[in-house]
């Protein structure tokens, strides 16, 4: 990127947080801080009041804006198509609130772009997955939820747990929300517990603001995600699948810890990183002759035990 394009990228930026660091900058360029000072003052000798204070990071001043920068075709399409992602994996109210930001966004394309994406629009698609038919919250909690989480409002919820399917009542301070393995998490204080707690969104039978806020201070989810993956023991394993075998493990092979793969001769070997060598072993069992243990020795053992134990069972 040519300084020109990177001092508008940064202008950018900071017309989109109140705050921002010198570092993110530097990060996100793949620029020197010394650098960044420089491009930093080339905007304020232009005349545009950027506001600095150390160890804080820089702003504009309240009130003054640049007209809206016009978009080139490929950041336009990413829009486009993560309405797409939008619509299948999350709510209505949601989905309704992108669609209206992105009516904006279209206002202030050339027409140009405008027929660029009407030609594009009905050449893409997302699809729910065979194993979630519809994995979108079935009620409108994402909002509510959201605000919470920025106002630091406490939540009263109904919740039915996976594992014997009965019903609480609970009060949480939210922390944060992510999309894995089909579905919507709420990371929450668990007041009843006394402890972090993941809920599933779609568990959730009701929903109500407390109008309390709390002021206990909590990890953001990033801190907490990093936490939780830091204190479990993780095991890397690698798998040699067979050219046949290997396609039909395209799909979970991500629910599984999958990290990466290679070809070896006329193989392919795939390395998992998973906290169950018993959960990985029985997936694997499903392609029989058709994959070979590389390490570690322990899921080779388990996978052993668990055939002789099928051997037995039907013998």
């Amino acid at each position: 990127m040519n300084r020109i394009d990177r001092l508008s990228a940064i202008l950018i930026q900071l017309q989109s947080q109140r705050i921002v660091k010198a570092q993110d900058i530097a990060d996100r360029f793949g620029i020197s801080l010394r650098t960044v000072y420089r491009d930093i003052r080339s905007l304020e000798g232009s005349g545009i009041p950027i506001l600095g204070e150390a160890g804080v990071g820089y702003s504009i001043m309240e009130g003054y804006r640049l007209p809206p920068a016009m978009l080139t075709k490929e950041e336009a399409s990413a829009f486009l198509t993560a309405e797409k992602f939008i619509s299948t994996m999350t709510d209505n109210p949601t989905r309704e609130a992108y669609r209206s930001a992105l009516f904006k966004i279209r206002s202030i394309l050339r027409s140009e772009e405008q027929d660029y994406l009407e030609d594009l629009e009905e050449n893409i698609e997302v699809f729910p997955t065979n194993a979630a038919p519809d994995n979108r919250p079935k009620r409108r909690f994402m909002p509510s939820i959201l605000n919470a989480i920025s106002a630091k409002e406490v939540l009263a919820i109904d919740y039915v747990a996976a594992y014997n399917g009965k019903k609480t009542e609970r009060e949480v301070e939210p922390v944060g929300v992510f999309f894995s393995s089909e579905n919507w998490h709420l990371i929450a204080w668990c007041r009843l517990r006394k402890a972090y707690r993941d809920f599933r969104i779609d568990r959730i039978l009701k929903l109500t603001g407390c109008e309390e806020y709390f002021s206990q201070s909590h990890p953001t989810l990033q801190e907490y995600l990093g936490r939780i993956a830091h204190d479990r023991e993780l095991h890397t394993s690698v798998v040699s699948f067979s050219r046949v075998s290997s396609p039909y493990a395209e799909r979970q092979k991500y629910f599984n810890g999958f990290v990466q793969q290679k070809e070896v001769g006329d193989r392919v070997e795939m390395t998992f990183l998973t906290i169950s060598l018993i959960g990985l072993s029985r997936w694997l069992l499903m392609f029989t002759n058709q994959v070979e243990i590389v390490s570690p020795p322990e899921l080779l053992d388990l996978m052993k035990k668990q055939s002789q134990d099928l051997k037995t069972h039907y013998l």
